[in-house]
């Protein structure tokens, strides 16, 4: 069966824009578009005021007097989520704007998202509310407007408990709360275009046949009027212009209008992702325009052939993804376009061609990145853990899903609608995950999809009764992370998929603290008595496993993602899977990792710095040469008088190893070969400093690499005591590192025990709570050191100290 789709809405005044400047044009399509058009539209982010209190009342709030100055997007969780002191505030807050506006006759505020219950005041009436987070909303002022044109505009966002409310507050993920994302004034006349969706019919190479439906809202009688579409090509030139005559009815209204045929469409493609603006005017009888919309979308069609794998424009495409959670170090959710969109282009980079948005909808710049960059998307209903609840939580889930729909299905990047994630773990409402229960509800909104979209693969991951409900089904396997060893991914899939035929796989992978290193790390047989089953355990501590009873070495992380690329690389009619998570994200379920309260699982880390197992999805991935020696941060080794291995990973046709200047031979590259596609060398280092280089060779093009390792012959020593040191990073920043030597001042790699910086006094700050490993006051050594960046404040000296429960402490001093 053909699956096919399209994209959002984009203002006629920057269409042009999109088309020559490129992906950074994104930046301002995402922010002049909501699906509810408006002749001005205006940013609102800057000059708000934030006020920390739950009060309900807008009478109340006005009175404190602690107001604080904020621009959007804003959360109040941006550092307690990750910080030492267990929870994060789950209240309410108020913002505060007063905004000027013009004499259209009506006016409205999108919000792009806030989470997860709002209210919105306008000259202290209550102008309307919304529940749930991550989907957009619109909010009609007009009648609340003064005679001066001002208004003032109070906003009530609360993240509080709330278990009638998806996602489950048990979920692996953090409900930040506040206005997340961008804020937009529209004004308008009385009629608007409230959405405009494109529903393609059929597409092939010879055409594309689609329909416009136009949802209007605001007249108080009925029009005549004709609608004048007007279909402009990825290189924004004329395709077609097409009029239809229409009556538009009073109030609400929808209109289908067939759209002329597209010969030989410019199909939407990852490497090609070719977009197409639908310009929509309607005229009254007086041939005046009343209302006008656009939207951005892309001709391209779907398909899973069961034992042949997925298809995009009748080409077979395997899914290489990740996914993403919304959220940065020392941000939270709060990310401004650039930083979504870098996200994304990272991704990308390395090459990504699919991404699960998990575990609810993100940012309209994700989209519209995804769209541009050619990203294949899995959406995902924020249903995630916690069980079926009544009535009320019903009504609260099918408008999400409704809305998501409604707001999202022109982009022609997402092919699957996700109704959600392990559902049945950890019941909010007694009685709630039985799969009596839960599973005819699953049925219920998989048939909901199809009659909003029927275009696209319905999904579900880690919920077995619904694997034969929806189109494409994700099992749990983490094999060689949660159980088994990795070594029987490829027996798993192969097994999974004769249970499963329409079987993908998201989610492998595991966690890996940056700096820590292992010489003989856990090999592809698995931890010795570990668990057989390569599949999650709900209660990790009934089982041995390598999440549990590993110390999370980067090398270890290095040689699972290799072998399960090897397997997914070349697995005949294998769809594709996903590695969980690209970036490290913040939990309240995981106290006690290395940083506290950071899921660790990511190819980069919470600020986006990479880790090595990035780099060997770039070896398989990226289309831009490279070559990385494993590894950056680890440059103290120990071992024997003959060397030790050492694994490069390229992308390059061959590689020349150096140590010291000489020549240890040139390799060449057999993709898929595991370790490191064959690129390995013994190493003869030599007491002492070493310096390894390399050189990357492909028929134009050569790349390099370097790094310095200090080697020891023999053992690591015992831990003697804590050595500090600093560098200034720049005038007012610098570089703490503690690191755990020997009697010998030698450093102790295998020393892991958690360490603690703090200050003491007020001549500097530590740059903490970022849940980075340079960005956290507490922190497990990585190979027997550990580092935070502070500001320092003045010209009086700073005192830094640095303990473990064993070592009381050492000090430094920075003049």
């Amino acid at each position: 069966m053909k699956f096919v789709k399209l994209k959002s809405t984009l203002l006629n005044s920057v269409k042009k824009a999109v088309k020559t400047a490129g992906l950074l044009s994104l930046l301002i399509t995402s922010q002049v578009f909501a699906n509810t058009l408006a002749i001005a539209k205006t940013n609102i982010n800057a000059d708000w005021q934030y006020l920390a209190n739950n009060t309900n009342s807008v009478n109340d709030a006005l009175k404190h007097s602690d107001w604080q100055p904020i621009s959007l997007p804003h959360t109040w969780n941006a550092i307690d989520t990750v910080d030492a002191q267990p929870g994060y505030r789950r209240d309410a807050s108020w913002y505060r704007k007063t905004i000027l506006v013009s004499n259209s006759p009506r006016h409205y505020l999108y919000f792009e998202g806030a989470n997860t219950q709002t209210e919105v005041y306008v000259n202290g009436q209550k102008a309307g509310s919304n529940i749930g987070g991550y989907i957009g909303f619109t909010i009609e002022v007009t009648d609340y407007i003064g005679s001066d044109n001002k208004a003032d505009v109070m906003v009530r966002v609360t993240n509080e408990y709330n278990p009638h409310l998806i996602p489950s507050q048990k979920s692996d993920f953090f409900i930040f709360g506040g206005i997340t994302r961008d804020v937009w004034l529209l004004q308008s006349g009385d009629l608007n275009i409230d959405n405009l969706i494109v529903d393609l019919r059929d597409v092939s190479k010879q055409q594309a046949d689609a329909d416009m439906k136009v949802y209007f809202n605001g007249l108080n009688k009925v029009v005549n009027a004709k609608i004048v579409a007007e279909l402009r090509g990825p290189n924004n030139e004329l395709v077609y212009e097409q009029t239809s005559d229409l009556t538009i009815n009073k109030g609400k209204s929808e209109k289908k209008i067939a759209l002329n045929t597209v010969p030989k469409p410019q199909l939407w493609s990852i490497e090609q992702p070719n977009l197409y603006t639908l310009i929509v005017n309607v005229f009254d009888e007086n041939n005046a325009v009343i209302a006008s919309s656009s939207a951005r979308f892309g001709y391209r069609w779907f398909e899973f052939k069961q034992g042949a794998g997925f298809f995009l424009n009748d080409q077979r495409v395997l899914l290489r993804g990740t996914h993403r959670h919304e959220e940065h170090a020392g941000i939270g959710a709060a990310l401004s376009n650039e930083q979504h969109l870098a996200d994304m282009k990272q991704m990308k980079d390395i090459g990504v061609n699919f991404v699960r948005l998990g575990h609810y909808p993100q940012d309209p710049v994700v989209y519209d990145a995804a769209d541009e960059l050619g990203l294949i998307l899995w959406d995902e209903l924020p249903w995630c853990r916690g069980g079926k609840g009544g009535e009320e939580w019903e009504r609260n889930t099918e408008s999400l899903l409704e809305r998501q729909i409604l707001q999202n299905r022109n982009h022609p990047s997402i092919a699957f609608w996700s109704i959600g994630n392990e559902m049945y773990w950890e019941e909010d409402f007694p009685g709630g995950g039985s799969e009596t229960i839960i599973t005819p509800y699953v049925q219920k909104l998989n048939d909901k999809i199809k009659t909003l979209d029927n275009t696209r693969f319905t999904t579900i991951r880690k919920y077995y009764p619904a694997a034969k409900i929806v189109d494409i089904f994700s099992p749990s396997i983490w094999a060689g992370w949660y159980g088994g060893a990795y070594g029987q991914y490829e027996k798993a899939l192969i097994s999974s998929t004769k249970k499963h035929p329409n079987l993908i796989h998201m989610e492998y992978g595991g966690s890996s603290h940056v700096g820590r290193h292992e010489e003989n790390p856990i090999d592809d047989k698995g931890l010795k008595d570990a668990q057989v089953s390569i599949t999650e355990a709900m209660n990790q501590a009934v089982v041995k496993s390598v999440a549990k009873d590993s110390n999370w070495n980067e090398n270890y992380m290095v040689n699972l993602f290799d072998w399960h690329l090897s397997v997914s690389e070349s697995l005949p009619g294998f769809i594709g899977n996903a590695q969980w998570a690209f970036k490290d994200f913040g939990t309240p379920l995981r106290p006690e990792n290395p940083i506290p309260y950071v899921n660790q699982k990511g190819l980069v880390d919470r600020s986006g710095i990479p880790k090595d197992a990035y780099y060997v999805f770039a070896s398989y991935w990226a289309k831009e040469p490279f070559c990385y020696i494993e590894s950056k941060t680890w440059t103290v080794r120990y071992g024997p008088k003959d060397g030790r291995k050492v694994k490069v990973y390229c992308n390059t046709d061959n590689a020349e190893l150096m140590l010291n200047g000489t020549s240890l031979g040139k390799k060449t590259r057999v993709f898929g070969q595991f370790p490191a596609h064959g690129l390995v060398w013994k190493v003869p280092f030599e007491e002492g400093e070493n310096r390894l280089s390399v050189v990357g060779r492909t028929t134009t093009q050569e790349v390099t690499d370097s790094l310095n390792v200090s080697y020891f012959i023999g053992d690591v020593g015992k831990p003697d005591k804590i050595e500090l040191s600093y560098i200034k990073l720049n005038d007012t920043t610098y570089k703490v590192t503690a690191t755990i030597v020997d009697e010998n001042g030698r450093q102790v790699t295998s020393y892991e025990d958690r360490g603690y910086f703090s200050t003491l006094d007020g001549n500097a700050k530590l740059i903490e709570h970022q849940g980075t490993p340079n960005g956290s006051s507490s922190i497990e050594l990585a190979d027997g050191k550990a580092s935070i960046i502070l500001e320092k404040h003045g010209s009086n000296t700073a005192v830094i100290e640095f303990k473990t429960q064993n070592f009381k402490g050492q000090y430094i001093q920075i003049r």
